[in-house]
Parts: structure tokens; sequence; C-alpha cells
């Protein structure tokens, strides 16, 4: 079978390869991929950033992603052929302090399936079924394809922020997770404006007024005018930053009221910043990373129902056989969520 693989510690360097193709093992299943997205920390893989040294190559990518079980292994037991799913792609050791008190997302010898081992970009991949979550009847696989990224939107917003009707809410970042967070914030009774630079002007600030929110361009744009104006000066009550780059939590601290509540979901690097004005404000400064059983249950209803639109949101423009172009576009802010059709693979 083919796959599309990181080849090289470069930038770019993706190819399509042949594997073989996996056989399942003890308490694993088999599943036929049918839709696959590309994810910032794909992107981070293209250009092959420091996170990403400690990937042994070629490794086929991809993590987010909806397919069927086509076989099971033995001791296989919530699952059988034909059942659709997803996977939960941090693997957690169910060992470690963290797994025990119920804590996967953060475990200590955690794997992540298109980073350890082989991802979804290709036909099969084989999962244990403790990674597998089942995809409700009526959404169609497309759409749960989607699933992975709304849950780090949904564990960001429901379960480590404080968001109440009527918050005011600023979601810096208007990439995927940006958002999906900006639509689940509102879920929530937020107020919620999406903040971007210049080069989000092309597509994703137009992407969020779609989606029905008020949008900023902060190279452009009078911060402390627009904050006096939407929040009489007082400030947000909660600041998502998912923009990963050390700008946006130092935005964040500017904007957000005190005692109010940044919720820090991006991967911002290293950053420089004077500490005393969180300590002075009592700032509530609180990390989300990942996401569990719960926040993809949420997640796939939230699909279901409507409450995230994924038919917007997706750019289905894309193709696994000409991978680079969907790769610069996210890159250079050109597209948000492509979303590959693995079955091109098959031909």
């Amino acid at each position: 079978m083919r796959g599309l693989a990181k080849t090289d510690r470069t930038e770019g360097a993706m190819e399509l390869i042949d594997v073989d193709r996996p056989e399942p093992g003890p308490g694993e299943a088999l599943v036929e991929v049918a839709y696959a997205g590309l994810c910032g920390s794909d992107a981070g893989i293209y250009e092959f950033e420091s996170a990403f040294e400690r990937m042994e190559l070629p490794t086929i990518i991809g993590h987010e992603y909806a397919g069927t079980v086509v076989e099971t292994g033995t001791d296989v037991a919530e699952y059988e052929v034909g059942d659709r799913v997803v996977e939960r792609p941090i693997r957690g050791c169910g060992e470690c302090y963290q797994c025990r008190i119920g804590e996967e997302n953060v475990c200590r010898n955690s794997t992540i399936t298109g980073v350890d081992h082989h991802g979804a970009y290709t036909q099969f991949v084989a999962v244990p079924e403790g990674a597998l979550h089942p995809i409700p009847d009526g959404l169609a696989l497309a759409d749960a394809a989607i699933v992975e990224p709304t849950s780090i939107g949904a564990r960001a917003v429901i379960q480590n922020s404080r968001t109440s009707p009527g918050d005011r809410v600023l979601v810096a970042g208007p990439g995927p997770i940006g958002q999906l967070t900006a639509q689940i914030a509102r879920a929530q009774g937020g107020d919620v404006a999406v903040a971007g630079v210049g080069q989000d002007a092309e597509y994703r600030l137009p992407l969020a007024e779609e989606l029905g929110f008020d949008t900023i361009n902060v190279e452009e744009a009078d911060l402390d005018a627009i904050r006096e104006e939407r929040t009489d000066g007082v400030g947000y009550d909660v600041v998502f930053d998912t923009t990963g780059h050390p700008s946006g939590l130092t935005m964040a601290v500017d904007e957000v009221r005190k005692g109010g509540q940044i919720v820090l979901v991006g991967q911002t690097g290293e950053t420089t910043m004077p500490y005393s004005p969180l300590v002075r404000g009592e700032i509530d400064l609180q990390c989300s990373y990942a996401s569990m059983y719960e926040d993809f249950e949420r997640s796939l209803r939230m699909i279901d129902s409507g409450t995230v639109d994924t038919d917007s949101f997706v750019d289905d423009r894309f193709s696994l056989l000409e991978a680079d172009d969907a790769f610069e576009a996210f890159v250079a802010g050109q597209t948000c969520k492509p979303r590959f059709d693995v079955s091109e693979l098959h031909a």
C-alpha cells in the first residue's frame, strides 16, 4: 500500500512510499482510512521543526482521520468489521502516574500517531481498540475526520476555560484550532472575536467572518480602541491563544481583564515578557493540551448537531498525490483545514 511519508530531516521531503499492509495484532483493529485532515503539527513536520527530531524516517504522517474497521485481531471485544471509527492519536502507556489518574493526554511515555509510528495518510492503519472511538450513526466519515482538532478546542473551552454566557472572549489565531475554539466558545455563550495577522487576511479571517465572528487584523487595527469598544475598557474575560507564536501570549496579557483568564492552546515556543502584570492582575494562565475520551465524545455530538460547522471550515481542494500544494498553502495561511480523500491512494 502507499502512504505519504516524511523522508528526510529537511523542509518539505514528503514522498509517497510503499509499505506493507499492516496486520492487526492482539487487541488491534485494522482501519481503512476514508478521509484525513491536515493539522498544524503535520505542517510542523513538513517544515521539520525541532519538536519532531525524534521521528524515525521515513514515517507516514497524519493523525486526524475517519475510517472503517475491515479486520480485527484476537481479543478485540468492542469493535467488529464495518464499524466506523476515529482514533484518539495520543496513546498513553497505561502504567505511568498520569495514566493511572486519568490524565492520558499528558502521559510521560505516550506515542503519537503519525509521529512515533505510521499515521493516517495511507490506506490502512492498525490501531489498539482502546484508542478508537465510534462514530455516531448518520454522521458522514468526511465530517468525522474533523473530530480530532475539534476535540482540542472542546477541551480548551469546556474543560479548561471558565467561559460562561455573556463573557467577552478573544481567540487569538484564526488557524484550525482557533476557528474551532471560537465556535465552541460561542456555543458556551461567549461573545467571541477572532484576531489574526496580515497573512490571515486573505483566507482565515474571512473564514471567521463567514462563520459569524467579528475579526481583528492586529497588524492594522487599533487594539486599544477595539478593546475599549468591545469590553468597555475592562478587557476580555477569557483570551484563548491558539497562535503557536511567541507574540500570542504577550498580546493575550495586554487584552485580558484583571481577574480574567488566558488559555494557552498553541505551543508558543520561547517568549520574553514581564510576569508581574499577571500576578498583580491575578490573571489565571491555564494551559490546555490535546484531548481525551470525553472531549472526542462531545466533539462528535457538536459536529453531528451542527454546533460546529464543518462544511464552511474544511477545504477539499487538495490531493495527497500532490500534497506539497496543501502544505505550502497551509503554511502561507491560504487555507485553514485541508481534508484529503484518502481513497485516491487506492488507484
